[in-house]
């Protein structure tokens, strides 16, 4: 099998990216728990620690002509006259790499989250947030190791598309811990959650399917480390520096939401990406898919109190706003059930395999 680095479908400039730092580490000789809630969320995530080589059955293959066996509906171009008219094996190359390059901004964005997790542990002054945040530090590596390790499968990746690679950078070069929270915990991850949330529930290979159930397990604790954080940091605030972390925000929605036109992939196959765009917001799927990006986000920038006249119309004008009152705890506590739900029918299925192993071997010793 070959390593990452020799699969990937586009060259890289380097095998490296450095982002210069400018920020004090921070000390704090006050180890008391300042925070129920925060060390709350500390302890679920050292008992929630979980092995990917344990957890995730490997041995699962991926199908030939649909890896992660998802819908035609979810392929942006489905039903564009040029993908129509190719022949079956045509069709499974391009599943392949949309789904092989959405999976790598999946592996790339969780490398982005490790190194800013890491970062907020050394910056944040307060000893419950750092606590907290170094059981994601192994959190994130996790996630890159399961995404990797899927992407292994494919014998295919793309490196990390433009506009995940700007806020990354804007975020890392900041040097307010705050605004490192903002870009990773509440935009990146948010958006992350949603996108994950469609493979987990649309996915009909188990191997894709659980591998986004277990990291969105975790991610929804992410973001409740952020909303804890930043809820009791943003009314210290002056109006015009809340008014600031509004313009950011706004500004790494669009980044982000312009960052699933992958156009990376239609122009590595040999497809006119701008009629694959034209194609992809005409048939209203574009439209419908980065809807539901927000549907985690909005509610969030809500509650952390970001809340001004200037995001509530950017988000008008995105056409997201009626998320702004979608119940976030509900939707991490289903995360939770369902991450358990599929350790429970990994068990069952264990458990027929062993029944019908020890039937076996009765017979064959009469």
């Amino acid at each position: 099998m070959q390593k990452i680095k020799d699969t990937y479908a586009l060259a890289l400039e380097d095998s490296h990216w450095s982002v210069p730092q400018n920020f004090d580490a921070m000390f704090n000789w006050n180890y008391d728990p300042e925070r129920t809630a925060m060390m709350g969320l500390y302890r679920k995530g050292v008992e929630m620690q979980w092995d990917a080589n344990e957890r995730l059955d490997w041995s699962q293959e991926l199908d030939e002509d649909n890896p992660e066996q998802l819908p035609d509906e979810m392929l942006p171009i489905n039903g564009m006259d040029q993908f129509e008219k190719m022949s079956r094996k045509e069709k499974a190359n391009v599943r392949k790499h949309f789904q092989a390059w959405q999976l790598s901004q999946f592996m790339q964005g969780e490398q982005g989250a490790l190194i800013c997790t890491a970062k907020i542990v050394t910056q944040v002054p307060d000893m419950d947030s750092k606590f907290y945040a170094s059981t994601q530090v192994i959190d994130e590596a996790r996630h890159v190791e399961s995404y990797k390790r899927l992407l292994e499968k494919f014998q295919l990746a793309y490196p990390m598309t433009k506009p995940l690679q700007d806020l990354i950078e804007q975020t890392l070069l900041d040097s307010r811990w705050d605004m490192t929270y903002l870009g990773m915990q509440v935009v990146i991850e948010g958006l992350a959650l949603a996108s994950f949330a469609q493979i987990r529930d649309n996915a009909q290979n188990p191997l894709a399917a659980a591998v986004n159930a277990y990291v969105m397990q975790d991610e929804s604790r992410h973001v409740a480390f952020g909303r804890l954080a930043l809820r009791d940091y943003y009314p210290q605030l002056t109006e015009k520096e809340r008014d600031e972390r509004e313009e950011f925000l706004l500004e790494a929605s669009y980044l982000m939401r312009d960052r699933f036109d992958a156009v990376e992939v239609w122009k590595n196959l040999g497809l006119d990406p701008v009629a694959c765009g034209e194609h992809m917001y005409n048939s209203g799927f574009m439209t419908k898919f980065r809807s539901s990006l927000f549907q985690r986000i909005v509610p969030i920038v809500k509650d952390v109190g970001l809340w001004g006249p200037r995001i509530r119309k950017g988000y008008e004008e995105m056409g997201v706003m009626d998320y702004a009152n979608q119940d976030v705890d509900q939707m991490q506590s289903d995360d939770e059930s369902i991450a358990l739900e599929f350790d429970a029918r990994r068990r069952h299925i264990e458990s027929m395999a062993a029944r019908a192993s020890g039937v076996n071997a009765t017979a064959a010793a009469e």
